[in-house]
């Protein structure tokens, strides 16, 4: 045989590989995966009960903060704080903080109080003795106009220059009658301003003083209810670094004016709040009973019925999972049991809607492409995707449209399941939930 000829039938057969490679290729990307040792589920028709599970927190329906009052002087320290859990009258103290300092305002005020009155009396004490002074010397003057008067009415017996001397006379105590009814005036409008200057002076004081025996009082912080206390975090013990332990409130403690120290509970009427998936949204609903199971009270069970179903689904940026979230509040009969505590951790089951006649596939065998949920059907030794619409969801199964009854359905990502493969002989195919 030829060179030419042997050259020729290599460059045919590795062309005719590079065919089978591309057909190949297109096959993987029409069909995603040959079948393998991939484990699979079959589409099924029945009942289907969507059941939801989900973590809450037990809280009060009714409570009542309890903040450092807003007195001004810098920070309050804590000298007396109940605990975590205690139970509390009406009118009972719970907090109360060092009131040195409006004590000391107190006693201030009293003394600045006592020597206001003690002006008070000397002023009017003064104005009294004015005012009889001036009464004399007003006699007085008035008694020395009526002598030159009589004066006066002897000028028909007398020289003239006598006679002149005599209205000279009349006419100087006049005038100083008059002046003497002008000071009168004065020192009369002198002296109310004076007892009005130690009055406002004493009132002032007595403001002050009731101010700070009101802030003393308000050092004493009282249960507004009959309830149980529960101590906040002490978010200013941290010096507003993140990530660090935040303690409760203790006795001791400085806080700023207005901080919320603690919260009175009324454990006659609890709910749970929890957070779900936006995914199970149409599968809750006002109304429906809920299963209650709490960590702190393992064998104890309590029946509930969900309370309100939140509108909007806020989602969180660093959260990996498909969707968003939605609050639901699930109310408690009152008065269960006394040992419920806000802040317990609770499990729910809240039961779903039951539905008859439906398909269903494990809910881990559904996935997410391009936005779209799917499935990989199984056809002949290959998997093909095909888009499916979920209605209903629970735990571990989906209900879906666009499938019949007895399909075989890939339990993992038969992709995910090639390229791991394709990457390392040994590691594990990637399955399970949606992607």
């Amino acid at each position: 045989m030829s060179g030419s000829r042997k050259m020729w039938l290599v460059l045919g057969a590795l062309f005719g590989v590079g065919l089978l490679a591309v057909a190949g290729a297109a096959r993987w990307t029409s069909r995603t995966s040959e079948s393998g040792d991939l484990p699979v589920a079959r589409v099924k028709r029945g009942d289907l009960a969507p059941n939801i599970y989900a973590t809450g927190e037990l809280r009060a329906t009714r409570s009542t903060m309890l903040g450092a009052p807003q007195i001004g002087g810098g920070s309050l320290q804590i000298t007396h704080l109940l605990r975590t859990g205690a139970r509390v009258k009406k009118d009972d103290i719970v907090i109360e903080f060092d009131p040195s300092e409006q004590q000391f305002k107190l006693e201030q005020n009293r003394s600045e109080l006592n020597q206001a009155d003690q002006e008070i009396l000397k002023a009017k004490a003064d104005t009294a003795v004015q005012a009889a002074t001036d009464k004399v010397a007003l006699m007085k003057a008035g008694f020395d106009v009526r002598r030159a008067e009589l004066e006066v009415g002897k000028n028909e017996l007398v020289s003239a220059i006598d006679a002149k001397k005599a209205e000279l006379a009349l006419d100087q105590a006049r005038r100083a009658l008059a002046q003497l009814e002008q000071d009168i005036k004065s020192h009369k409008v002198s002296g109310q301003a004076t007892v009005g200057l130690a009055e406002e002076k004493r009132h002032k004081a007595k403001l002050a003083m009731d101010q700070a025996q009101q802030n003393i009082e308000k050092m004493k912080l009282r249960a507004p209810m009959d309830g149980v206390v529960a101590i906040e975090r002490n978010i200013d013990s941290s010096g507003g670094w993140g990530g660090m332990s935040v303690p409760d409130y203790h006795e001791g403690d400085q806080t700023n004016p207005g901080a919320n120290i603690a919260r009175v509970l009324d454990p006659a009427d609890m709910e749970v709040s929890t957070k779900l998936n936006e995914r199970v949204r149409s599968n809750v609903k006002v109304g429906q009973a809920a299963a209650i199971e709490l960590d702190a009270l393992p064998g104890s069970s309590f029946d509930g019925k969900v309370k309100t179903v939140g509108g909007m689904a806020a989602r969180n940026l660093w959260e990996d999972e498909q969707g968003g979230h939605f609050e639901v509040t699930v109310q408690l009969p009152p008065g269960l049991d006394p040992r419920l505590r806000a802040g317990f951790t609770v499990h729910l089951v809240i039961a779903g809607e039951a539905r008859k006649d439906v398909l269903y596939v494990p809910l881990q065998a559904v996935f997410m492409n391009d936005n779209k949920r799917v499935v990989y059907v199984k056809d002949g030794r290959v998997f093909e995707a095909r888009e499916v619409k979920v209605t209903i969801e629970t735990e571990s199964r989906a209900a879906v449209d666009g499938l019949n009854a007895g399909t075989e359905i890939a339990l993992v990502n038969p992709t995910a399941a090639r390229k791991s493969s394709a990457g390392s002989s040994d590691q594990p195919g990637m399955g399970g939930g949606p992607r």
